[in-house]
Parts: C-alpha cells; structure tokens; sequence
C-alpha cells in the first residue's frame, strides 16, 4: 500500500510540474511574446495587395486608341489549403485553359504556400474563377495591355515589359505619363484564406491619355503599300514616313521587314525610320544644290559642262546613264540627277562649305524626334576628309543618315527654308505638346527655287517621271545608293529612295519612302516613286489637297 501511495505522489508531483511548466510557457507566450505572436497572426489573416493602376491610353490624333489596359488577374494557389486536389484541378483546368493533370501536378506542389497558376485572366474569366469558392485559390488584381490594331504603328506605340513597364516606342519614351499610380488595397482572410473584409487605402490614380500625330487611316494605307512593296521586291526591309511640314507632326509611320531578316512583317523592336543608317544617294543632292544656292555660287539657270566622265583624285565619276559632253543647267542636274553636276556644284562650294550645309540641314545628329533610340547616321567633318571625299560627298556616297534626317530636311525646304523637328506626340492627358521650335536655315526664296527645280523630277526625261498624279503639281528626289559591304561598294546591294512634296508652291504633305536593297529592280525611281505615289494619291483628296 505504501509502495502504490508513493507511485500516486511522483505521479501528482510530476502533474503539478507539467502544469507548472504550461502556465509559465502561457504567461511568458502572453506577455513577452504577445506582440510577436500577434503580428504573426495579423500577417496571416491581414494582407496589403498592390492594385495596379490602368495604363493610360495611347490614341491617334482622332482618339482612336492603339493601345489601352483591361482589368486582368493573376490566379495563385496555396496547395496547404487545397481540402481536394483532383477535384480542383477538374474543376479548374478549363476555365484556366490548362490540362487538368498539369493544374493537379501545381495544385499538388510539396513544401510551398504559393504557386502561380495564370498570369494575367481577363476579367470574366477570372470573376469566374471567384465564383468557384476553392479554398486556396486566390485572385491578385493585374492589367493586362492590349492593342486593338495588332501591329498597326507597332513600332510607334510600342511594348510594355511583363511587369507592365514600357518597354519600347511611345510606351517606354512616355512610360510615366502612361504608367498612373497604384493604389493599395487592405484584404482581410478568414483560417481558409477566403476573404471576408476588402478595404481600399488608397485609390488608384489612372495613367495619362496620350494622343499621337499619327492618323490610323493613312497608316493602314501606308503599311499596305509597303507591304506591297515587300511582295513586289523582297527587299530586306522598307520604311515610308508622312509629315505635315509646316508643323513637323508625324502622319504616318510604318515599317517593313523581310521573313529572313529574323522580324517578319512589321514585327521587331528597332523602328527603322529612326535607326536605319544608310548612304542617301541621289536624294542628297538637294542639300548640295540648296547650299550653292544660298551662297550665291549658282541660280537654277547656272549652266554646267557636264563631261561623259569625270576625274576626281584617285577615281572616276560617272553618272547612271552613260554619254556625250553635254551642257546641263542647275535644274536639270537635279532632273535628270546628274553625279557629276552635283560634284561640280559641290567643287564650287568647297569641302569647308558644304560640310557647314550638310549640318546646317541636321545631318549628323539627332532630330530630337519624341521617339526613344534615335540614331545620328555617321557624317565626316571637313578636317577629317580624304583627298576624294567631294568626289563622292555632294551625291549622297560616303555618308550615313537616317529616314527621319532626311524627311525633316526635305520638311525644312517644303516648309520655306525652316526646320523643325517632326514629333509624333499631340498632347499628354489632354494638354497640347509645345510644337518644337524651328530654325530658319535657308531663305524663303532658296526654298522655292529648289522646289521649283525638283518639280522638273516627275516632268518628262525627269527620274520619277512615271510617278506624277494627273492634275497635282509635286516636288520630289530619286535615290539610288550602293551599300558599302566590308569596305567596298556592292554591285547587288542598294537602298532605293524617293522622298517629295504636295502641292509644290505650298507643301501640306512630305513622305519619303526608303527600300532597302529591293530585288529585280534596284532605281529610286522605279521601287519607291511608285510607293510614294500611291500614297500621295491617297491621301491627297483624304486631306482635302485640292488639284493644282
């Protein structure tokens, strides 16, 4: 008896002990670690979720939108709290549309509270997601970007990153206009982790509304012509660019690339108007002719004897048509686009001078066009000219420039001898952009003699001749450029170009159109005056550009 009494005793004493031991471990969790524990708790039952802001808009100068946002979500699981896997996954998996084995596989994910199932569910997909009621299936409120014209203007309005940053073009050059403020969203869960309080701390603040210069309609006409063009000629790619001159606003903007460049169609991330460096050829002539003119070193009546070849330093120039010696005025060296009048023209403004035009037009640095990743094409200074460079120089050989360098000059001379730069933004959250300042750089009267004389392009024996628009008097330039191909010049490879204006005496329209090494034919005035002309048709009655 006494052995069983003393059994009872330890047994109690150890009781009392354990007892002991819990309260101080309850008085010591509900004091000391009270704060702790509650914050942790707090932590699981209290979240604070980003609600992103809806990007702003992007619109063509009617407010056609390009580009907007839609409310998407996220759909996430915690597999600690999926009760039934292989019920879920069943239920789940269409409205994901995902196979129900690779959701059961997610939904059954060892060791984690957190799996990402879908990113970015519209929002009727998602709602009835919600719907379901799974324990352990969560919705994390996104916005996803969609672009109602595919790839219409693709490289003007651009990308968003995943993350929903601005990646490229208009998205990323105005990303914080576009990008809004996010609000913060307060959700308080349940032991199952079902929502049972939603609160908003702070509201979000939706982006800005960006309207661009560009016009949808003549855009689709330019990318169809252009895509024509690919057809025709399989060039490696093509860019067209239309401006309204006396204000710089970009009009359309489209690009082309070949299937075998690595970006079919207009896809790809570099736009071509602004970074494709190539020799202008015969379009550059103007620049030369506007600089001899401004200086008072010739009249459009200036007459020149043009010899059937021309000896420069160390090399021979010839023009693209072989013959005889013939005298040429000014006017009609542009015409006929004539090599050696344009260097005899450029003998008479010397390397100095016509280094100082060829600036002066803006070559050789960037237009400051509102697009991001402008390139500045490559020009030589004077001091840095070899013995032949006014050999080549004054007809477009030996120097690099862009498609939007060449539109703006061509602008300036449209634009009576000032130059601006384009700009393809109209107004940011319904505020104006300020027009970009211009320069005068040649005379209003130099600018009407040089359109005057390149009228003479589309006018009979002119280069261009078969690109005329019955009842429109137009100005224009032929480009036909051989590529320099690991330091010398190709005999397969050109770039084809045409850049003119509308009406002549008062431009309302510039477009340039540049082909870059187009197949079975290879002349500016063949491949790109033709493209120009199409979409000078078009567009002349769709602005309402009466006939002369």
């Amino acid at each position: 008896m006494a052995l069983i009494d003393k059994r009872i005793g330890i047994l109690f004493i150890a009781f009392v002990s354990l007892l002991g031991i819990a309260l101080a471990r309850a008085a010591y969790l509900g004091s000391v670690r009270a704060g702790a524990l509650g914050r942790a708790a707090a932590t699981q039952q209290v979240s604070n979720v980003i609600v992103p802001a809806p990007r702003g808009p992007i619109t063509d100068r009617t407010g056609a939108e390009l580009a907007r946002s839609q409310s998407a979500d996220d759909v996430v699981a915690d597999p600690y709290l999926i009760k039934n896997a292989v019920s879920a996954s069943a239920e789940l998996a269409p409205a994901l549309g995902m196979p129900q084995l690779k959701v059961l596989r997610l939904l059954s994910t060892p060791h984690t509270g957190f799996v990402s199932l879908v990113h970015l569910v519209p929002s009727a997909r998602a709602a009835a997601i919600a719907n379901m009621h799974i324990a352990g299936i969560n919705l994390i409120p996104q916005m996803r970007r969609v672009y109602p014209g595919g790839a219409e203007a693709a490289q003007v309005v651009g990308l968003v990153h995943g993350d929903g940053d601005g990646a490229s073009g208009v998205e990323y050059r105005y990303d914080s206009a576009l990008r809004g403020t996010d609000g913060l969203r307060r959700i308080v869960s349940d032991a199952i982790g079902q929502p049972i309080s939603i609160d908003d701390l702070r509201p979000t603040a939706p982006g800005k509304t960006v309207a661009l210069t560009i016009d949808s309609s003549l855009q689709q006409e330019v990318e169809r012509v252009l895509a024509q063009v690919g057809r025709t000629y399989s060039p490696a790619s093509a860019t067209a660019i239309a401006v309204d001159p006396g204000t710089g606003a970009i009009l359309a903007l489209a690009n082309w690339r070949s299937a075998t460049s690595g970006n079919s169609s207009t896809a790809g991330p570099e736009d071509l108007a602004i970074g494709l460096n190539y020799e202008p050829g015969s379009t550059f002539k103007a620049i030369t002719v506007a600089g001899a003119l401004q200086d008072g070193l010739v009249t459009p009546n200036t007459q020149f004897d043009i010899p059937p070849v021309l000896q420069f330093a160390d090399r021979q120039i010839h023009d693209a048509e072989s013959h005889g010696y013939e005298m040429l005025n000014v006017a009609n060296i542009l015409k006929v686009s004539s090599n050696i009048g344009a260097d005899l023209i450029g003998m008479k403004l010397g390397a100095k001078r016509f280094d100082y035009w060829v600036h002066r037009f803006g070559f050789g640095q960037a237009t400051g066009v509102d697009l991001p990743g402008e390139q500045r094409g490559i020009v030589q200074r004077w001091w840095n000219y070899s013995g032949s460079s006014m050999g080549n120089l004054p007809f477009g050989q030996g120097e690099s420039v862009t498609p939007m360098q060449m539109i703006a000059a061509y602008s300036a001379i449209a634009n009576d001898g000032v130059l601006r730069a384009p700009h393809i933004v109209q107004s940011v959250g319904g505020k104006s952009a300020p027009l970009p300042g211009g320069r005068r750089i040649i005379s209003p009267t130099t600018a009407t003699e040089l359109r005057d004389m390149l009228r003479g392009v589309f006018a009979d024996g002119g280069t261009a001749s078969g690109a005329e628009i019955p009842g429109y008097d137009m100005a224009g330039k032929t480009g036909t450029a051989n590529i320099a191909i690991n330091g010398h010049y190709s005999d397969s490879a050109y770039v084809a170009s045409f850049i003119g204006m509308v009406p002549t005496d008062h431009p309302r329209l510039v477009v340039a159109v540049v082909v870059n090494q187009p197949q079975g034919s290879i002349f500016g005035g063949s491949v790109a005056a033709p493209a120009f002309q199409q979409i000078v048709g078009w567009a002349v009655p769709y602005f309402g550009i009466p006939p002369r």
